[in-house]
């Protein structure tokens, strides 16, 4: 059996923990929904593919490595999706279900302290066959939206607790 070593980012230079007892692996989903597990698998140097229980795949790599993203790509390309996804019933209502939509996601790293200390969102729509009053309706809800149920926008701006734990053959 493997053992498992925890360690927690709450808790200044604290040493790892041993337990018995295994993280769980799944994703919180909604009530009936069954749990997506997510996990990366190193195939190379610096070159991991990110997977999901859904079957899933995406390639992850340092900044040099041709065709992957980097970890912090996918964490911007998180937010800017997790915007458009919490925006996307008010907009089809308003505009129907084939508006285009592009959400630009920026920030660059602090390399010192290893932190995105700020990320810049642009929502690139067409709005012209709305009048101004409708438009701004329109932006209020949007943004309301996504304030509300962007779960990728809210754990960024509250923080979370990471944890890592090992599991070690031998």
């Amino acid at each position: 059996m493997a053992e498992q070593i925890s360690a927690s980012n709450s808790a200044p230079a604290a040493a790892p923990t041993t337990s018995a007892t295994p993280a769980a692996p799944a994703v919180a989903t909604r009530a009936g929904a069954a749990p997506t597990t997510l996990w990366a698998e190193r195939t190379g140097t610096r070159e991991y593919v990110g997977r999901s229980s859904r079957g899933a795949e995406v390639l992850i790599g340092s900044q040099g490595v041709p065709g992957r993203f980097t970890p912090g790509e996918l964490l911007k390309i998180a937010l800017a999706a997790c915007s458009g996804l919490s925006a996307d019933l008010p907009l089809a209502r308003k505009l129907g279900d084939h508006f285009d939509a592009t959400i630009r996601v920026s920030g660059d790293p602090d390399r010192e302290n290893e932190v995105y200390p700020q990320l810049d969102e642009v929502f690139e729509l067409d709005l012209s066959e709305l009048d101004d009053e409708a438009r701004e309706r329109l932006l209020v809800t949007v943004q309301r939206s996504i304030d509300k149920v962007c779960t990728v926008g809210r754990t960024l701006k509250a923080g979370t607790k990471v944890t890592l734990s090992f599991e070690i053959d031998g």
